[in-house]
């Protein structure tokens, strides 16, 4: 027998011979308006709901299990509704694939439990931030990465991470408006990733180190009396750090909102030599927004995994 669903979660319908499908949904959130259903706006949520819809013929409204915002990705959200439809659970994957716009895709469509919130459940989540360290930007890496001038001290910024491991209050990075019960949350893990871009990536925009590398083996092939000298100018914009993608990951139990881009703009200003590692410790336990970084755009942000736990 099913478990009574809360009255603010009526949203998602109940009948008795109806079942609750679970959709694990990747999404390139540049052209929506986050998530969440909003009057006049294009959303996830109202792509999902709309497609559902035609499909069953029934009035679908799905659940997610993370609202995210404006310009943010996912690899793996998570979202529930309920039917009658006689569809198989794992089908729904391959006909929503063909009624939704080629930026929002299906992973995975499976019955759960028919009580079962995504929201409500005990879970890890995994998100990404993804950060273009380079001299010019790359059209791209645009809508799906943080692009940085400068050399960021990426020793200093895996030292800062340590000070988030645990429980703590994150009411410092936390955005105001948010309406939450508490502030505290567990990180179970936070790292700073470093990959070299690829050669194709590379070839657009070449550091002065491979400038030089290129420098010296003209200067190799030209006789000793008549080197010529190769005109690197600032063609390339000369930048002395490497040409890489930093990732910073991170896994919790629950994020506030805006917490995961208010602690990515807080390790860059790290990175940046603007805060000192030992002083995020303090900027935790103050409990003051306004002792954080600024909050990082949204479209270097993704939500990787939802692991529920039970």
């Amino acid at each position: 027998m099913k478990k009574n669903i809360p009255e603010e979660n009526k949203i998602i319908r109940q009948t008795q011979s109806g079942r609750r499908i679970l959709l694990r949904v990747a999404y390139d959130g540049t052209n929506y308006h986050g998530w969440q259903l909003q009057p006049n706006a294009c959303t996830i949520e109202g792509e999902l709901n709309k497609a559902l819809t035609a499909l069953t013929g029934e009035k679908i409204q799905v659940v997610g299990a993370s609202r995210t915002d404006a310009g943010v990705h996912a690899l793996g959200n998570v979202a529930v509704f309920d039917t009658v439809s006689r569809i198989p659970a794992e089908k729904f994957s391959y006909a929503l694939n063909q009624r939704l716009p080629e930026n929002i895709v299906i992973q995975e469509s499976v019955q759960v439990a028919g009580d079962f919130h995504p929201r409500r459940c005990a879970c890890r989540k995994t998100y990404e931030y993804d950060i273009l360290n380079r001299t010019f930007p790359l059209p791209a890496y645009r809508n799906t990465t943080y692009f940085l001038y400068g050399d960021l001290d990426v020793d200093a910024m895996r030292e800062a991470c340590r000070a988030f491991l645990g429980e703590h209050d994150f009411a410092s990075f936390c955005a105001a408006g948010a309406q939450v019960q508490t502030t505290v949350r567990t990180i179970y893990s936070l790292e700073v990733l470093e990959r070299p871009l690829t050669a194709g990536a590379a070839s657009a925009g070449q550091t002065a180190d491979r400038i030089e590398d290129q420098e010296e083996k003209q200067r190799g092939k030209a006789d000793d009396g008549d080197r010529k000298q190769v005109n690197t100018g600032n063609v390339w914009g000369r930048g002395h750090f490497p040409e890489r993608l930093l990732t910073i990951r991170i896994r919790g139990n629950g994020f506030l909102y805006n917490m995961v881009r208010i602690i990515a703009g807080t390790l860059v200003e790290v990175g940046r030599g603007h805060i000192k590692p030992e002083e995020v410790g303090r900027i935790i336990a103050a409990c003051d927004r306004a002792k954080a970084g600024p909050t990082a755009p949204a479209r270097g942000l993704r939500l990787v995994e939802i692991e529920y736990l039970q």
